[in-house]
């Protein structure tokens, strides 16, 4: 709620103060760009969300200009997004806002404590995600 509240992470409006991107669409994006093309199926097992919520999210990047759709790479048939350069630049410019906030309140921190926190963080979200029966990373 703090990282919230203090404009680090997303507010209710689904933006963080002074951001680039809405939450959803930062996640999505994030996604894609670690994973590569993905299709709507493959999204909804990786979010744990139905497919029409997902068509909503991706229509609306689309809209944006951070996705495109294309044909599957590997010859299947259903079609997949992937980040546009605008995507993937907006991204990037979402991403360091982020880390510079995240540095402000950690300036005064020991890189080992730095280190360590970022080590738990890893942990606690492979952790949530095993909970909720999508381990990561993916087999």
């Amino acid at each position: 709620m703090l990282l919230s509240r203090h404009g680090l992470m997303h507010h209710r409006s689904g933006r963080r103060k002074g951001s680039l991107l809405e939450r959803s669409a930062y996640i999505l994006l994030s996604r894609i760009r670690v994973q590569g093309p993905m299709s709507i199926g493959e999204l909804s097992d990786a979010f744990g969300l139905d497919a029409s919520t997902l068509n909503r999210q991706t229509a609306a990047a689309m809209r944006e200009g951070l996705v495109e759709r294309i044909p599957d790479p590997e010859g299947g048939m259903a079609r997949k997004f992937r980040l546009t350069d605008e995507g993937a630049r907006l991204l990037d410019e979402e991403r360091e806002g982020i880390v510079h906030a995240l540095d402000q309140v950690m300036a005064d921190w020991a890189d080992e404590d730095v280190a360590a926190f970022a080590a738990y963080l890893r942990r606690f979200n492979a952790d949530i995600e095993r909970l909720g029966g999508r381990p990561w990373p993916r087999p």
